[in-house]
Parts: structure tokens; C-alpha cells; sequence
């Protein structure tokens, strides 16, 4: 029997490892599928998924220059349907218009920079002043 890259097979599974389990394809052929190609979902003991003498329909994924065969359990499969989440509408709230600090709400661009500008310059000065008196700003050894 000529095995090639692609087809898809009938074998029993005839050990299993950590890593994988091994399934005989025809008298005297047999192959590997990793534990990553058993199932869809995460496969943490691969004796969960399989026993020993279970019939599995695997994909034979390649063949090395040695003649060993990797096989692939869940390429065989029909690929599993894909849940969309419900898809949500984006909710928009507007955000409440206030005066801010006896600012009105008729200022114009400048004034709004002007006022940012002067509110972050005293914060840094306070901020700075409070560093400079515990010693932060320089480091003593």
C-alpha cells in the first residue's frame, strides 16, 4: 500500500505516549499524530481522547526522508463551526455639558489652552515643590 501526503486514512491506534499516540495504517505502516493533531479542543492526556485499538480516520500530514509518517487526527475531521459572539451595537452617550470652574460654555479655543495651560503649570509646581521637600529630587549616598 503507497501512503502519500494528503490522504485520508483508516487506522487503529496501536500505542500511546505523552506526546502523541501511534496508529497502525496497514500491516507494517504506521505513523504518529502529535498530541497538538488529536482533537480541536486542548488535549492535556491524550488517553482521554484515545485507547488502544480505537479505529480513528486520520490525514496523513507528511513523510520524512526516513519514512516516518506524521498523521494529523483533527485535519480529518470537518472543521469545527465557528460561534460568533452576538454582535453588540455600540452605545454612544453623550458626555453632560457643565462649566467647569466658572468657565462658560461660549469660550473659545484660546481662552480653553490658555486655562489648561496655566491649571497644569501651577499642578507641576506643586508636584516639584512637594519632591524638592522630601529629598526626592536628588539622591543622597
Amino acid at each position: 500500500m503507497k501512503i502519500e501526503k494528503g490522504e485520508i486514512l483508516h487506522g487503529k491506534v496501536t500505542g500511546i505516549a505523552k506526546f502523541g499516540a501511534f496508529v497502525e495504517l496497514a500491516p507494517g505502516k504506521s505513523g504518529l499524530v502529535y498530541i497538538s493533531e488529536i482533537a480541536n479542543t486542548f488535549v492535556k492526556e491524550v488517553s482521554d481522547h484515545l485507547a488502544v485499538g480505537q479505529e480513528v480516520t486520520v490525514k496523513v500530514v507528511s513523510i520524512d526522508e526516513q519514512g516516518r509518517i506524521n498523521l494529523s487526527i483533527k485535519q480529518a475531521l470537518p472543521p469545527p463551526e465557528k460561534k460568533e459572539p452576538p454582535r453588540r451595537e455600540p452605545v454612544y452617550q453623550s458626555a453632560p455639558v457643565e462649566e467647569v470652574a466658572g468657565e462658560s460654555q461660549d469660550a473659545g479655543f484660546e481662552d480653553k489652552l490658555k486655562k489648561f495651560m496655566k491649571d497644569s503649570e501651577s499642578r507641576l509646581s506643586d508636584i516639584k515643590r512637594q519632591r524638592d521637600a522630601k529629598g526626592g529630587g536628588k539622591r543622597r549616598r
